[in-house]
C-alpha cells in the first residue's frame, strides 16, 4: 500500500501535463483551471460565468477548462502544480497560503475583522490587492478573492457555548500554524486533517469537531455526526483564485485584461450565491437536528487577546493595526 501512493501522485501529475496548463493556437488559448470543490458549490458556479464572460469578452479566443472535485490533487498539489506552470490556474484557501506569504497568516487570526462588511472593505482596499500579488515571489497570482464566510466551531457531542466547552476537545484544522494557535489558544486541541478524510475523522471520534462555514458543513455532510454548531465566527477566510506566473506572463496584455475583468464579474456573483447558500445551509442543518447556537462572541474575543498580542512589533502586528483602524 505505502508504495501506491507516490505512484498515484505519480499518475496525477503526469496526467497534469499530458493537459497541459495553457493551449496555445490561431484560434484559441485555452487555461487550465482544478479544484477541489463540489460542483454545487457557489466557487464552481462562479468559475463557470467566468468562462462563459471570457467567451464572450475575446470573442471566443480564449476559454478556461473546469477540473472540479480534486481530479488533479489536494490544495498543496495544486499550487505545486501551479508553481512549475504545469496548470494554469487553481482555487485555494487563504490558510495555507500563509506557508508561501507569511502576511496571509493575518486570516487565520481570530476576530480581527469586526463583521462581514469590514473584511469586504479590506479585502477591496490596498491592503487586499497588495496581499493578492504578493505570492508572486512563490510564483503564485492571485486574481481575486471568493466569499468563504466566516468559520465556527461545529462538535460532535458536546455544544460549544463558551471558550470553556473546548477544553480538551480535539478541532480540526487547516495546515496552518496560525490555525493551530487559535484553536489552542482557546483550550482546544488543534488537529491538522485533510479535508477529504475529515467525515471520517470526525464519524471514528479521531476528532471531536472541526471548524467552518455553514456551506462546507452543510454540503460535506458532516452535520450527519456533528449535532452541535457554534456561530462564534473566530475567522474570515477567504478562498483566493490563482494564476501560474509562468502563465500569466504568457498571455498579452488584452488577454490578461479580459481574463481580469471575467474573475472580477465571477467574484460579484460568487458574493450573491454565497449569502443565498449560507441562509440555505442553516436552514438545512437545523432541519436535520442541528443545535445552531448563537453565542456571546466576547468570551471568545477575550480569550484570543494573548494571541493578538504575540504579534506586537511585527509586520503581522502592524498590519492587525491597520485593519483595526479601517
Amino acid at each position: 500500500m505505502m508504495k501506491r501512493i507516490p505512484l498515484l501522485r505519480s499518475a496525477v501529475v503526469a496526467l497534469a501535463l499530458v493537459l497541459g496548463s495553457c493551449g496555445f493556437d490561431d484560434s484559441q488559448t485555452v487555461l487550465k483551471l482544478a479544484h477541489t470543490l463540489d460542483q454545487q458549490h457557489s466557487v464552481h458556479r462562479a468559475m463557470l460565468v467566468m468562462d462563459k464572460r471570457l467567451r464572450e469578452l475575446s470573442g471566443g479566443s480564449m476559454r478556461v477548462d473546469i477540473y472540479s472535485g480534486g481530479q488533479l490533487g489536494g490544495e498543496r498539489e495544486l499550487i505545486e502544480l501551479l508553481q512549475i506552470g504545469t496548470l494554469a490556474m487553481t482555487k485555494v484557501s487563504a490558510s495555507p497560503m500563509e506557508g508561501f506569504v507569511p502576511e496571509m497568516k493575518i486570516f487565520n487570526i481570530p476576530y480581527v475583522f469586526r463583521d462581514s462588511d469590514h473584511y469586504w472593505k479590506v479585502l477591496q482596499s490596498d491592503i487586499g490587492r497588495e496581499l493578492l500579488v504578493a505570492g508572486e515571489v512563490a510564483r503564485l497570482r492571485g486574481l481575486g478573492y471568493y466569499d468563504a464566510g466566516s468559520r465556527s466551531f461545529y462538535a460532535n457531542d458536546k455544544p460549544i457555548r463558551t471558550p470553556a466547552d473546548l477544553d480538551g476537545l480535539k478541532i480540526r484544522v487547516q495546515n496552518s500554524q496560525t490555525a493551530i494557535k487559535m484553536v489552542n489558544s482557546l483550550g482546544g486541541a488543534a488537529t491538522p486533517v485533510s479535508w477529504g478524510e475529515l467525515y471520517t475523522a470526525l464519524q471514528q471520534g479521531v476528532v471531536q469537531g472541526a471548524e467552518n462555514n455553514p456551506p462546507s458543513f452543510y454540503l460535506s455532510k458532516h452535520y450527519e455526526v456533528s449535532r452541535y454548531y457554534t456561530l462564534d465566527e473566530h475567522t474570515y477566510v477567504p478562498d483566493m483564485l490563482l494564476i501560474s506566473t509562468e502563465v500569466w506572463k504568457k498571455l498579452d496584455s488584452q488577454q490578461q485584461a479580459w481574463l481580469q475583468q471575467a474573475v472580477d464579474e465571477s467574484v460579484e456573483y460568487q458574493r450573491k450565491l454565497w449569502r443565498e447558500s449560507t441562509r440555505e445551509s442553516l436552514a438545512a442543518v437545523k432541519a436535520a437536528g442541528v443545535e445552531v447556537i448563537r453565542p456571546d462572541k466576547q468570551p471568545f474575543i477575550e480569550a484570543v487577546q494573548p494571541l493578538h498580542a504575540s504579534y506586537d512589533g511585527t509586520e503581522v502586528g502592524e498590519l492587525l493595526d491597520d485593519i483595526a483602524s479601517m
